[in-house]
């Protein structure tokens, strides 16, 4: 089966978390629910002073060992410029479309992940707005027709800027 695509889109990018100070946290995690997992549930030995139950165990395993990585390993932030719109795609968790006719203005925007918005994922600050980041602290700051703001994270901000200038052209 052929891969459907947008012939429309004029821009895109894509970016993932792969910042390796995340995955050393990642792995951790990954590694105590393995340990937590084999030690009590394959070898038999209660694991800590206070043993959770085996249901627990299993479920951890599953979240830390499995889930968390698993997630952070496919989650990506796909931004698409075409002709109408900005299509802001925060796979598999979120997606938000912004027509050019609801925005007013945009501009390149240097921001403090940590201190602005919290850090970086889909993030909300009641100062500043959504922001979409996944790394950097460079990116696209959209401001909507009903007043509100919104960032969009990117390595390269100023070809983005150039993008959606050209497609309101079109």
């Amino acid at each position: 089966m052929k891969k459907k695509t947008n012939e429309n889109v004029i821009y895109r990018e894509v970016q993932q978390f792969r910042q390796i100070w995340i995955w050393c946290f990642i792995v951790l995690l990954a590694v105590i629910g393995w340990y937590s997992f084999f030690q009590q549930i394959v070898f038999g030995k209660s694991f800590g002073n206070n043993p959770a139950p085996d249901s627990v165990m299993w479920i951890t395993w599953i979240a830390l060992g499995i889930g968390i990585p698993l997630l952070f390993y496919c989650v990506k932030l796909t931004v698409e410029v075409n002709k109408n719109r900005t299509h802001i795609r925060f796979f598999p968790l979120y997606s938000r479309i912004i027509p050019f006719k609801d925005l007013n203005s945009y501009k390149v925007s240097q921001y403090r992940p940590i201190s602005d918005y919290g850090g970086w994922g889909i993030r909300w600050s009641s100062e500043k707005g959504w922001a979409y980041n996944v790394s950097g602290n460079l990116g696209v700051e959209l401001e909507l027709s009903n007043g509100k703001r919104l960032l969009i994270g990117s390595q390269n901000p100023e070809k983005l800027i150039q993008m959606i200038g050209e497609a309101q052209k079109i």
